[in-house]
């Protein structure tokens, strides 16, 4: 043996093995190495068993209670040595037992003579649940599940670099048929011109459409009630799908989509490359007619493209007349002018909404305005910097709450100076309605400066036809820099010098 502990240590280390402690326990305890307790582990076990092969007359060796000694003639594990009083421990764990106190009972009343540790793996093993997880069948035409991944590497013809294009991929969960095309991005409208291709390609659109929750799809991912993304919605309307995301971190959900995706990785795009995205394309429409709808699908054990044919075929959807027009939408405060701004243009909205939060959807054709999911205007699409006219009225007809509202603004500045009424109204007939926030900005200046110097920078302003913000702020920093305080002076022929005083006039007037 290489290493000799004194015989105190040896007892002691003899004496915990005895008791069933395991090597790292007894190294923490008393600082001996593992290696140097299995030494003296197997020395005890020697002096304790003292059998010869061929003696029949010899008494069997003596093992305490809780040690390991026992399993060197049976041949089975720990563990399985404890599976042997599987009731005792099921009901001790039934009666609310630990680990512990179930292994001290075996000791007591079954007579187990192995170690703790064994019966502590068992109990943990029986201990672990292991979840059920069903397998979600449907029906033909029901359901699709779409998922991007990462395709074959594909040069890119604007860096001039190799770059792994996302692939899309639809799955049809019955008959196990898809499609799949690549892109560069997962935009919005990337992702929802792919699903047109797709329907186009199936002949059909399936009834509930599975996806995860990339952005496109979901605005807002939550566990019980995630948040769709408007436009895929109204999507969804268009071609009469259901849209259902799966839960967070739960891919058995769409686990047909899962499975598919990586056997085109696999077995399609593995190892290869492509010298553009057409060709990338190309090469999956070709493998899909020659080799994944050729195959006989091993769950299904039918060639996918018949099942196609015979059972998701007839049961798809009909396609829509026209395609999807792609809108953006938003949330605009209607301003004091009755008008909300949409992509630089300005669109009039009903004086009663004044003030108020209101939602706008915008398509290259039409801007709509919501409130309270109720549709309160519908303009033509302006380029930016015009107004869309009212209807009913002429484009340069105000409202009355405007015209109210903008002579409150002038007879406040009245009331600064009639140099700021003066600009304000050159404002007015300078810039139309786009001037009311100008003059509320200069309004907004008179309460930090003082009217003295927004007068001389409105006068200098309207001077100088300009009819910005920044340049009457710039104008009112100027007159503030202009304006300091003078300095203290010692010398002025008013002043005498301090060589006219003598001493005793000082004292006197300090006296």
């Amino acid at each position: 043996m290489g290493n000799y502990l004194k015989v105190e240590k040896r007892q002691q280390v003899i004496a915990l093995l005895e008791l069933g402690w395991t090597y790292r326990r007894i190294e923490a305890e008393t600082g001996v190495r593992r290696e140097t307790v299995s030494r003296y582990d197997r020395v005890r076990r020697a002096k304790a068993a003292k059998v010869f092969p061929g003696s029949g007359d010899s008494k069997p060796a003596k093992v305490t209670a809780g040690s390991d000694a026992g399993s060197t003639g049976s041949g089975l594990p720990p563990r399985a040595l404890a599976a042997q009083h599987h009731d005792a421990i099921v009901a001790g764990l039934e009666g609310g037992l630990t680990a512990q106190r179930i292994w001290q009972d075996l000791v007591a009343e079954y007579g187990y003579r192995h170690s703790y540790e064994s019966v502590k793996r068992y109990v943990r093993r029986l201990r672990r649940r292991r979840r059920v997880v069903g397998v979600f069948h449907t029906a033909p035409g029901e359901e699709g599940q779409v998922d991007f991944f990462r395709g074959a590497p594909t040069l890119d013809p604007k860096s001039g670099r190799w770059r792994r294009p996302w692939v899309f991929r639809l799955t049809l969960c019955h008959s196990r048929h898809g499609f799949e095309v690549a892109v560069w991005d997962q935009k919005l409208e990337t992702f929802l011109r792919a699903h047109e291709e797709a329907f186009h390609d199936l002949g059909g659109v399936p009834r509930v459409i599975r996806h995860d929750n990339l952005k496109a799809a979901v605005v807002r991912a939550c566990f019980y009630d995630p948040d769709t993304n408007e436009v895929y919605q109204a999507f969804a309307a268009h071609w009469g799908f259901t849209p259902l995301p799966t839960r967070p971190r739960n891919p058995s959900e769409s686990g047909k989509q899962e499975r598919s995706g990586g056997y085109v990785k696999s077995n399609a795009l593995a190892g290869r490359r492509f010298e553009s995205l057409e060709d990338h394309n190309a090469y999956l429409r070709h493998w899909n007619r020659t080799i994944a709808r050729l195959r006989i699908h091993g769950t299904t054990r039918q060639q996918v493209w018949t099942h196609f044919l015979a059972t998701d075929r007839p049961a798809l959807q009909p396609l829509a007349p026209e395609p999807f027009v792609l809108f953006s939408c938003g949330e605009r405060t209607v301003h004091a002018d009755g008008h909300v701004q949409v992509e630089g243009a300005y669109y009039p909205v009903p004086v009663h909404l004044i003030g108020y939060l209101v939602r706008v959807r915008h398509d290259p054709h039409l801007v709509r305005i919501y409130h309270a999911d109720a549709l309160v205007a519908v303009h033509p699409r302006q380029v930016p910097g015009t107004w869309a006219p009212r209807p009913g009225g002429p484009p340069a007809e105000a409202p009355y709450a405007q015209q109210a509202f903008v002579a409150r603004l002038l007879g406040r500045c009245e009331r600064v100076g009639p140099e700021l009424h003066r600009w304000a109204e050159a404002a007015l007939d300078h810039r139309g309605v786009r001037a009311i926030r100008l003059i509320q900005g200069a309004l907004r200046l008179a309460r930090t400066h003082p009217r003295e110097r927004l007068a001389w920078a409105a006068a200098q302003a309207n001077r100088r036809q300009c009819f910005r913000y920044r340049v009457l702020k710039r104008l009112v920093e100027q007159a503030a820099a202009r304006s300091k305080a003078p300095a203290l002076i010692d010398t002025h022929p008013s002043i005498r010098p301090m060589t006219h005083y003598r001493l005793e006039e000082v004292s006197d007037d300090l006296g």
